[in-house]
């Protein structure tokens, strides 16, 4: 006897399980049963479990009995023009969807040609099998699967227009790519309108040699003169958002010019770009420290009632300015209200953006990588025909990834801008390598896509052939101008004296042992000054009890809270980290007693 389960619940036993599985699915493909049905018998514990609960994964496959699939051609004909739904061929049991258990019991077919009589099922088509986002890919079945989910990342991390109405919208750190195309090499999912309207990246000229030493690794190297012109040009939006917010007692913040009165006043300069009312105007060029937005707010804390009411408490400066380390244009201003009906505004800051050296680049096969150089077009090597590549990409990141869908989109590029039209690059259902190789004969080259190219700084003939071919290359979001980070002297915290933590309270950077040992090993141990000095101070010690002592620094005189004012007290530098805790092990009772010895 066999368990039944529904569901999950066990409900019944049955001597012939595999007949209740048959007779199962022979009723939901006539109708009697729902098509969200799911059944399967499972051997190794001999159950049978059906599944008819929400939120399940399913996908919809083509049924096939005795070798032939359900779906005729005359169905598709009907389909396309009308006659009947895809409902009506879920309804008459020639899809039906299955779900991960029923699954475990079909066998598949990717295409009409490899049915036999053992097949259960047929796919739709093959690019079924994939996400939305894979499917966007080209040759994915060239390369292996992790590569390819590599690959799906760099697209999710495209800069391209993420929605056609960002300009009025203030999405945070939001970006945008001046000029976006469409691929050369295309799959099925581009002829889709939701997916062409929304396109990324750029199709360039790649050439795969080891030049210079710059695209050493993964890095690669662009041509300066591409990024001159436009290549991969991109806006980074900055919202700075501020409201009137109303505290209890009725006060409430403004919107003002700040006046000279105001607590935490700043300088006239930094208040140089507002208006009338407070708020900078479009257009404007700011760098970081302008004042955008200016406000004042009431005290936080009301010392007495008497105050309040004379209304002699100075107001605070709360204004918005542009943040450390970052510039642009005004681009928007944007003036509401809240639903408490507090006023809001807000300012979205543009800043135009250059590739620079560090900005992260990546293809559609995975192969991602910074720019290691922008080299002038003079140095770049060129070809017989004197094509010079925007990027050239290292050929030592092609043999361990095994990515050969980066070799074939190259070709195929190569292919379709020779003869002016797009590459189908779908996934088993695409042009063969055969088929493009035989084309780009045609045209005059080496069916392998390699050329003879010449060294640009010395003119002289590569003695290797370099394979050269366009592809679509995108620009990652991972901005070097968002990332760098630097401080010389800055904030410290009121407790430890240490430097301030994160790179927008002007923190300094965490170095460790082995970044000191870089520091020293480069000559450069003077800015290791931030790291050991960063909280330096002296504390009196009495050198008879080693507890701290008291010291006036005016008077140079100082007492010992034990042996008086006759104790040998001596000025030693430590860490105000380390005086902390010598104060803490005294709050617990523990005696830290110090024990000074000779200088050195």
């Amino acid at each position: 006897m066999s368990f039944v389960f529904l569901n999950g619940v066990l409900s019944g036993q049955i001597e012939e399980p595999r007949k209740l599985v048959k007779n199962l699915i022979t009723d939901r493909r006539s109708g009697k049963l729902p098509s969200s049905l799911n059944v399967r018998y499972r051997k190794e514990t001999d159950t049978v479990v059906i599944n008819t609960d929400g939120g399940r994964l399913v996908r919809a496959l083509i049924v096939v009995k005795n070798g032939k699939p359900m779906v005729t051609k005359e169905d598709v004909s009907l389909l396309s023009d009308g006659h009947i739904t895809w409902g009506d061929l879920v309804k008459d049991g020639k899809i039906e969807y299955l779900d991960a258990d029923e699954e475990e019991d079909a066998y598949v077919a990717l295409s009409e040609e490899e049915l036999t009589a053992e097949h259960t099922h047929m796919e739709i088509t093959p690019l079924s099998i994939f996400g939305t986002q894979v499917a966007m890919l080209p040759f994915v079945n060239h390369s292996n699967a992790h590569r390819n989910v590599t690959a799906v990342k760099s697209v999710q991390q495209g800069v391209g227009i993420y929605s056609n109405n960002y300009l009025i919208r203030m999405d945070n750190d939001s970006m945008v790519a001046v000029d976006q195309q469409v691929p050369i090499v295309k799959t099925k999912m581009y002829d889709d309108p939701a997916f062409n309207s929304h396109v990324f990246g750029q199709n360039i000229v790649v050439a795969v040699v080891s030049y210079l030493g710059y695209n050493m690794d993964d890095a690669v190297i662009i041509n300066k003169a591409s990024v001159d012109r436009g290549l991969f040009r991109s806006m980074f939006f900055r919202p700075y958002k501020i409201e009137e917010t109303r505290y209890i007692g009725g006060q409430s913040d403004k919107i003002i010019i700040p006046d000279k009165d105001v607590i935490g006043y700043r300088s006239e300069d930094a208040y140089q770009f507002l208006d009338e009312d407070g708020i900078v105007f479009p257009s404007v060029e700011v760098d970081s420290g302008d004042v955008l937005i200016g406000r004042v707010s009431p005290p936080r804390f009301i010392s007495s009632i008497d105050k309040f009411r004379l209304g002699v408490q100075k107001q605070i400066e709360t204004s918005v300015e542009c943040r450390t380390g970052e510039s642009g244009t005004v681009d928007n201003v944007f003036l509401t209200s809240t639903f408490d009906g507090n006023k809001y505004v807000s300012v979205k800051v543009r800043q135009d953006r250059r590739v620079e050296i560090g900005d992260k680049f990546g293809s559609r096969s995975g192969q991602k990588g910074v720019v290691g150089m922008l080299l002038n077009e003079e140095d770049m090597p060129f070809t017989y025909s004197g094509i010079t590549p925007d990027l050239i990409f290292s050929p030592y990141s092609l043999p361990s990834r095994m990515s050969m869908s980066y070799l074939l989109e190259l070709i195929a590029g190569k292919v379709g801008a020779l003869g002016g039209r797009h590459v189908d690059g779908t996934p088993f259902t695409g042009e063969s390598e055969e088929e493009l190789r035989n084309e780009l004969k045609s045209y005059g080259f080496r069916e392998n896509g390699v050329e003879t190219m010449y060294n640009g700084i010395t003119g002289e003939e590569m003695k290797v052939r370099i394979f050269v071919g366009d592809m679509m290359y995108i620009r990652l979001k991972h901005f070097v101008a968002n990332k760098i980070q630097w401080r010389s002297r800055g904030p410290i915290q009121l407790l430890t004296r240490q430097p301030t933590e994160g790179k927008s309270k002007s923190g300094g950077l965490r170095l460790g042992e082995m970044e000191k040992d870089c520091f020293v090993a480069y000559g450069a141990a003077l800015a290791l000054k931030e790291r050991f000095d960063s909280d330096k101070i002296s504390i009196p010690v009495c050198s008879k009890c080693g507890l701290t002592a008291v010291y006036n620094v005016r008077k140079k005189t100082g007492y010992c809270q034990i042996d008086g004012e006759d104790a040998p007290i001596k000025l030693i530098e430590v860490s105000a980290s380390f005086k902390i805790l010598l104060d803490e092990l005294k709050a617990v009772g523990i005696y830290p007693k110090i024990l000074l010895g000779k200088k050195v």
